[in-house]
């Protein structure tokens, strides 16, 4: 039995990629500033999956809350975000920040930014102008003044604790601009799918949850394969066969017991049978696309997996 206080997420649809990767932002955040176990598991409400975190007694909504703004911000202008505006960067930029992360690593002075790294890319993997590949969960590159590390820095400066609490046990207004990551399904502003003309009606966003969700990028590392460089929880590589696979899990579980459902072989088998899974305490399955919208990538609304 866990000793601990149950506290819901009100505000995150675990079968939403923003809101399940907000979720494990929350946890892994929360993890980093108590010493204290800290447990996730997911319950089914109104149809989807909320997620139950199980905290410390002396942890409530409002500390919580107080706790992770607080945490959050303090990695503003971290050097894990600083290096450039993008991460998709030259081998011969990469290369010195990762083996500075790692001698931050070896020290124990900043073992975040190590994790950062391995989940953004490897230098091991290059293309023909000598750049990284990297995280599959990259959703822009510099075009339209989009910035994936600048966004990630511009919102650890600025999200505040009423966002954080927004994210968290909602309602998502989708009243925030700029800085989004592009992991909403919502940030697909294609034409044919909207009423309005999307030049001229603003893009908005729920800001603490792209904060949030920035959090969980470390639990995703990328590793160098054969072929391609790999990230957890991926299969393929082009704009029309890229996929994201998650599991959704009722017991309450760690932080590392996480990180190691997260790689489970089997999410990326195509002919995925959830009943293999459940022995483990899976009980659903969500899967996304990733698609390539001109120079912009997004996610598309997540479907159940497995028979």
């Amino acid at each position: 039995m866990i000793d601990s206080r149950q506290i819901p997420l009100t505000g995150i649809n675990g079968a939403s990629p923003l809101g399940f990767l907000a979720s494990l932002g929350a946890f892994r955040a929360a993890q980093q500033i108590h010493t204290a176990r800290i447990c996730l598991n997911w319950v089914p409400v109104g149809g989807t999956w909320q997620p139950i975190l199980h905290t410390p007694e002396s942890t409530t909504p409002e500390s919580l809350v107080e706790e992770l703004e607080k945490y959050l911000r303090a990695q503003a202008d971290s050097p894990a975000l600083t290096v450039a505006k993008n991460i998709k960067m030259p081998a011969t930029t990469f290369r010195p920040y990762a083996s500075q992360a790692r001698d931050q690593w070896l020290s124990g002075e900043n073992p975040a930014w190590s994790a950062f790294v391995a989940a953004f890319g490897s230098d091991g993997v290059t293309d023909e102008k000598g750049e990284i590949d990297d995280t599959a969960f990259r959703t822009m590159s510099g075009a339209g003044h989009q910035h994936f590390l600048q966004f990630i820095n511009e919102l650890a400066r600025a999200t505040t604790a009423e966002q954080i609490k927004e994210a968290l046990f909602g309602p998502w207004s989708y009243s925030d601009t700029q800085f989004s990551m592009r992991w909403d399904p919502e940030d697909d502003r294609r034409y044919s799918l909207r009423w309005n003309n999307p030049s001229t009606d603003p893009a908005k966003n729920v800001r603490g949850a792209n904060r949030l969700a920035i959090e969980a990028l470390p639990l995703f590392p990328t590793m160098p394969s054969a072929a391609q460089l790999a990230t957890t929880g991926f299969i393929g590589k082009k704009s029309n066969d890229t996929f994201w696979t998650w599991p959704i899990w009722d017991t309450p579980v760690d932080i590392d017991v996480c990180r190691s459902m997260l790689a489970l072989p089997a999410l990326v088998n195509p002919t995925l049978k959830l009943a293999t899974l459940s022995p483990i305490g899976v009980v659903a399955v969500f899967r996304s696309q990733r698609i390539t919208i001109g120079k912009f990538r997004n996610f598309t609304p997540a479907i159940p997996v497995g028979s």
